[in-house]
Protein backbone atom coordinates (compact mmCIF):
# COMPACT_ATOMS: atom_id res chain seq x y z
CA UNK A 1 0.00 0.00 0.00
CA UNK A 2 1.24 3.46 -0.90
CA UNK A 3 0.17 6.14 1.57
CA UNK A 4 2.48 8.92 0.43
CA UNK A 5 3.17 11.90 2.69
CA UNK A 6 0.28 14.25 1.94
CA UNK A 7 -2.45 11.78 2.93
CA UNK A 8 -1.24 11.05 6.50
CA UNK A 9 -0.69 14.77 7.14
CA UNK A 10 -4.16 15.62 5.84
CA UNK A 11 -5.72 12.82 7.91
CA UNK A 12 -3.89 14.09 11.00
CA UNK A 13 -5.15 17.63 10.35
CA UNK A 14 -8.74 16.37 10.06
CA UNK A 15 -8.34 14.45 13.34
CA UNK A 16 -6.98 17.55 15.07
CA UNK A 17 -9.79 19.79 13.81
CA UNK A 18 -12.48 17.33 14.90
CA UNK A 19 -10.80 16.88 18.28
CA UNK A 20 -10.48 20.64 18.83
CA UNK A 21 -14.14 21.28 18.00
CA UNK A 22 -15.15 18.40 20.25
CA UNK A 23 -13.04 19.65 23.16
CA UNK A 24 -14.46 23.17 22.81
CA UNK A 25 -17.98 21.74 22.78
CA UNK A 26 -17.22 19.55 25.81
CA UNK A 27 -15.85 22.58 27.64
CA UNK A 28 -19.06 24.45 26.85
CA UNK A 29 -21.05 21.44 28.15
CA UNK A 30 -19.21 21.53 31.48
CA UNK A 31 -20.43 25.07 32.11
CA UNK A 32 -23.91 24.61 30.65
CA UNK A 33 -27.15 24.11 32.50
CA UNK A 34 -29.04 20.85 32.39
CA UNK A 35 -31.10 21.94 29.39
CA UNK A 36 -28.19 22.67 27.06
CA UNK A 37 -25.57 20.27 28.46
CA UNK A 38 -26.76 17.24 26.50
CA UNK A 39 -26.93 19.35 23.34
CA UNK A 40 -23.27 20.35 23.65
CA UNK A 41 -22.24 16.78 24.49
CA UNK A 42 -24.01 15.61 21.33
CA UNK A 43 -22.12 18.22 19.33
CA UNK A 44 -18.88 17.01 20.94
CA UNK A 45 -19.71 13.38 20.03
CA UNK A 46 -20.34 14.28 16.39
CA UNK A 47 -17.20 16.45 16.28
CA UNK A 48 -14.85 13.86 17.77
CA UNK A 49 -16.54 10.70 16.48
CA UNK A 50 -17.84 11.91 13.14
CA UNK A 51 -15.13 14.31 12.04
CA UNK A 52 -12.09 13.61 14.20
CA UNK A 53 -12.23 9.79 14.00
CA UNK A 54 -14.43 8.72 11.09
CA UNK A 55 -13.48 11.67 8.88
CA UNK A 56 -9.81 11.01 9.56
CA UNK A 57 -10.24 7.31 8.79
CA UNK A 58 -11.76 7.81 5.36
CA UNK A 59 -9.50 10.73 4.51
CA UNK A 60 -6.61 8.34 5.07
CA UNK A 61 -8.31 5.47 3.25
CA UNK A 62 -9.25 7.46 0.17
CA UNK A 63 -5.69 8.69 -0.22
CA UNK A 64 -4.11 5.24 0.05
CA UNK A 65 -3.27 3.21 -3.05
CA UNK A 66 -3.96 -0.48 -2.39
CA UNK A 67 -2.60 -1.87 -5.62
CA UNK A 68 -5.94 -1.91 -7.45
CA UNK A 69 -9.01 0.22 -8.00
CA UNK A 70 -11.15 0.40 -4.86
CA UNK A 71 -14.83 1.14 -4.27
CA UNK A 72 -16.72 1.43 -0.98
CA UNK A 73 -20.00 -0.10 0.11
CA UNK A 74 -21.95 3.06 1.03
CA UNK A 75 -24.34 1.55 3.64
CA UNK A 76 -21.46 -0.08 5.53
CA UNK A 77 -19.44 3.13 5.26
CA UNK A 78 -22.31 5.13 6.78
CA UNK A 79 -22.76 2.45 9.46
CA UNK A 80 -19.14 2.90 10.50
CA UNK A 81 -19.77 6.64 10.90
CA UNK A 82 -22.81 5.99 13.11
CA UNK A 83 -20.75 3.57 15.22
CA UNK A 84 -18.04 6.21 15.75
CA UNK A 85 -20.50 8.90 16.83
CA UNK A 86 -22.52 6.61 19.11
CA UNK A 87 -19.54 5.13 20.98
CA UNK A 88 -18.00 8.56 21.57
CA UNK A 89 -21.39 9.78 22.79
CA UNK A 90 -21.63 6.84 25.20
CA UNK A 91 -18.15 7.56 26.52
CA UNK A 92 -18.95 11.23 27.06
CA UNK A 93 -22.19 10.32 28.85
CA UNK A 94 -20.47 7.84 31.17
CA UNK A 95 -17.76 10.31 32.11
CA UNK A 96 -20.26 13.17 32.57
CA UNK A 97 -22.87 11.11 34.44
CA UNK A 98 -20.55 9.42 36.89
CA UNK A 99 -17.26 11.28 36.73
CA UNK A 100 -18.60 14.50 38.23
CA UNK A 101 -16.38 17.27 39.53
CA UNK A 102 -14.73 16.33 42.81
CA UNK A 103 -15.26 12.61 42.20
CA UNK A 104 -11.94 10.83 42.75
CA UNK A 105 -13.07 7.50 41.28
CA UNK A 106 -11.28 6.41 38.11
CA UNK A 107 -13.64 3.64 37.05
CA UNK A 108 -15.98 5.95 35.09
CA UNK A 109 -13.06 7.12 32.97
CA UNK A 110 -11.77 3.57 32.50
CA UNK A 111 -15.24 2.26 31.65
CA UNK A 112 -15.91 5.09 29.23
CA UNK A 113 -12.48 4.68 27.63
CA UNK A 114 -12.95 0.92 27.26
CA UNK A 115 -16.38 1.21 25.64
CA UNK A 116 -15.32 4.07 23.38
CA UNK A 117 -11.98 2.48 22.45
CA UNK A 118 -13.57 -0.84 21.51
CA UNK A 119 -16.18 1.08 19.55
CA UNK A 120 -13.54 3.07 17.69
CA UNK A 121 -11.79 -0.18 16.78
CA UNK A 122 -15.15 -1.59 15.64
CA UNK A 123 -15.64 1.54 13.52
CA UNK A 124 -12.21 1.08 11.93
CA UNK A 125 -12.70 -2.53 10.98
CA UNK A 126 -16.31 -1.95 9.93
CA UNK A 127 -15.02 0.78 7.65
CA UNK A 128 -12.37 -1.59 6.32
CA UNK A 129 -15.06 -4.19 5.58
CA UNK A 130 -16.70 -1.61 3.31
CA UNK A 131 -13.79 -1.95 0.87
CA UNK A 132 -14.71 -3.51 -2.48
CA UNK A 133 -11.55 -4.65 -4.27
CA UNK A 134 -10.41 -7.52 -6.44
CA UNK A 135 -8.28 -9.03 -3.71
CA UNK A 136 -8.49 -11.29 -0.68
CA UNK A 137 -7.93 -9.29 2.53
CA UNK A 138 -6.46 -10.80 5.69
CA UNK A 139 -5.28 -9.38 9.02
CA UNK A 140 -2.41 -10.05 11.40
CA UNK A 141 -4.12 -10.85 14.75
CA UNK A 142 -1.26 -9.50 16.87
CA UNK A 143 -1.25 -6.12 15.13
CA UNK A 144 -5.05 -5.99 15.25
CA UNK A 145 -4.86 -6.54 19.02
CA UNK A 146 -2.25 -3.78 19.29
CA UNK A 147 -4.49 -1.39 17.34
CA UNK A 148 -7.36 -2.13 19.73
CA UNK A 149 -5.14 -1.40 22.75
CA UNK A 150 -4.09 1.88 21.15
CA UNK A 151 -7.75 2.72 20.49
CA UNK A 152 -8.70 2.13 24.14
CA UNK A 153 -5.78 4.18 25.45
CA UNK A 154 -6.46 6.98 22.96
CA UNK A 155 -10.17 7.02 23.84
CA UNK A 156 -9.42 7.15 27.57
CA UNK A 157 -7.03 10.06 27.10
CA UNK A 158 -9.55 11.85 24.88
CA UNK A 159 -12.32 11.46 27.47
CA UNK A 160 -10.01 12.73 30.21
CA UNK A 161 -9.27 15.77 28.05
CA UNK A 162 -13.00 16.45 27.64
CA UNK A 163 -13.35 16.65 31.43
CA UNK A 164 -10.23 18.66 32.24
CA UNK A 165 -9.06 20.79 29.32
CA UNK A 166 -10.12 24.42 29.07
CA UNK A 167 -8.74 27.49 27.34
CA UNK A 168 -7.57 27.92 23.74
CA UNK A 169 -3.93 26.89 24.23
CA UNK A 170 -4.83 23.83 26.30
CA UNK A 171 -7.43 22.79 23.71
CA UNK A 172 -4.89 23.23 20.92
CA UNK A 173 -2.30 21.10 22.68
CA UNK A 174 -4.81 18.41 23.61
CA UNK A 175 -6.20 18.26 20.06
CA UNK A 176 -2.69 17.71 18.67
CA UNK A 177 -2.20 14.80 21.08
CA UNK A 178 -5.63 13.36 20.30
CA UNK A 179 -5.02 13.69 16.56
CA UNK A 180 -1.74 11.80 16.91
CA UNK A 181 -3.41 9.03 18.93
CA UNK A 182 -6.30 8.62 16.49
CA UNK A 183 -4.12 8.52 13.37
CA UNK A 184 -1.66 6.22 15.15
CA UNK A 185 -4.45 3.75 15.80
CA UNK A 186 -5.62 3.96 12.20
CA UNK A 187 -2.24 3.33 10.60
CA UNK A 188 -1.48 0.56 13.07
CA UNK A 189 -4.72 -1.10 11.99
CA UNK A 190 -3.84 -0.54 8.35
CA UNK A 191 -0.45 -2.19 8.83
CA UNK A 192 -2.28 -5.32 10.06
CA UNK A 193 -3.92 -5.72 6.64
CA UNK A 194 -2.46 -7.69 3.77
CA UNK A 195 -3.90 -8.32 0.33
CA UNK A 196 -3.63 -11.13 -2.18
CA UNK A 197 -4.70 -9.57 -5.47
CA UNK A 198 -6.74 -11.56 -7.94
CA UNK A 199 -5.59 -10.31 -11.32
CA UNK A 200 -8.33 -12.28 -13.09
CA UNK A 201 -11.11 -10.45 -11.21
CA UNK A 202 -13.19 -7.78 -12.92
CA UNK A 203 -12.00 -4.20 -12.49
CA UNK A 204 -13.94 -2.47 -9.72
CA UNK A 205 -15.73 0.75 -10.65
CA UNK A 206 -14.43 3.26 -8.11
CA UNK A 207 -16.74 5.66 -6.27
CA UNK A 208 -13.87 7.26 -4.33
CA UNK A 209 -14.22 10.64 -6.04
CA UNK A 210 -17.82 10.97 -4.87
CA UNK A 211 -16.80 10.05 -1.32
CA UNK A 212 -13.94 12.53 -1.34
CA UNK A 213 -16.25 15.31 -2.50
CA UNK A 214 -18.84 14.39 0.15
CA UNK A 215 -16.19 14.31 2.88
CA UNK A 216 -14.79 17.71 1.95
CA UNK A 217 -18.19 19.39 1.71
CA UNK A 218 -19.63 17.67 4.79
CA UNK A 219 -16.55 18.14 6.96
CA UNK A 220 -16.03 21.76 6.00
CA UNK A 221 -19.71 22.61 6.40
CA UNK A 222 -19.93 20.94 9.80
CA UNK A 223 -16.76 22.66 11.03
CA UNK A 224 -18.00 26.09 9.99
CA UNK A 225 -21.37 25.43 11.63
CA UNK A 226 -19.81 24.44 14.97
CA UNK A 227 -17.42 27.39 14.90
CA UNK A 228 -20.38 29.74 14.39
CA UNK A 229 -22.31 28.05 17.20
CA UNK A 230 -19.37 28.42 19.56
CA UNK A 231 -18.81 32.02 18.55
CA UNK A 232 -22.43 33.15 18.63
CA UNK A 233 -23.50 31.45 21.84
CA UNK A 234 -22.20 32.17 25.30
CA UNK A 235 -21.67 29.70 28.08
CA UNK A 236 -23.96 29.75 31.08
CA UNK A 237 -21.10 31.06 33.22
CA UNK A 238 -20.66 33.98 30.86
CA UNK A 239 -24.41 34.57 30.89
CA UNK A 240 -24.50 34.60 34.66
CA UNK A 241 -21.55 37.01 34.79
CA UNK A 242 -23.27 39.34 32.31
CA UNK A 243 -26.51 39.18 34.31
CA UNK A 244 -24.69 39.91 37.58
CA UNK A 245 -22.84 42.84 36.01
CA UNK A 246 -26.07 44.27 34.61
CA UNK A 247 -27.76 43.86 37.99
CA UNK A 248 -24.94 45.74 39.74
CA UNK A 249 -25.09 48.55 37.20
CA UNK A 250 -28.87 48.85 37.61
CA UNK A 251 -28.57 48.91 41.41
CA UNK A 252 -25.92 51.62 41.35
CA UNK A 253 -27.99 53.66 38.92
CA UNK A 254 -31.04 53.30 41.14
CA UNK A 255 -29.03 54.22 44.25
CA UNK A 256 -27.73 57.40 42.60
CA UNK A 257 -31.20 58.38 41.56
CA UNK A 258 -32.48 57.76 45.07
CA UNK A 259 -29.68 59.89 46.51
CA UNK A 260 -30.62 62.87 44.35
CA UNK A 261 -34.13 63.12 45.81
Amino acid sequence: MDMGTFTPLTAYLVACIGSALGLLSAERARHANRTTRNWWLSVAAVSIGGLGIWGMHFTAMLGTWMGATVAYDIPITLLSMVVAIVVVGIGLFVVRRYGINGDTRVWPLIAGGLVTGLGVAAMHYTGMSAIVIGAEISYNPAIVALSIVIAVVAATVALWFTRKVSGPLAVLGASLVMGLAVTGMHYTGMSAMSMAHDHTADVVASNSQDLITSLIIGGAGFSVLIIFLLALTSSDDEGREDAELLDRVLRRTEARRSGQF
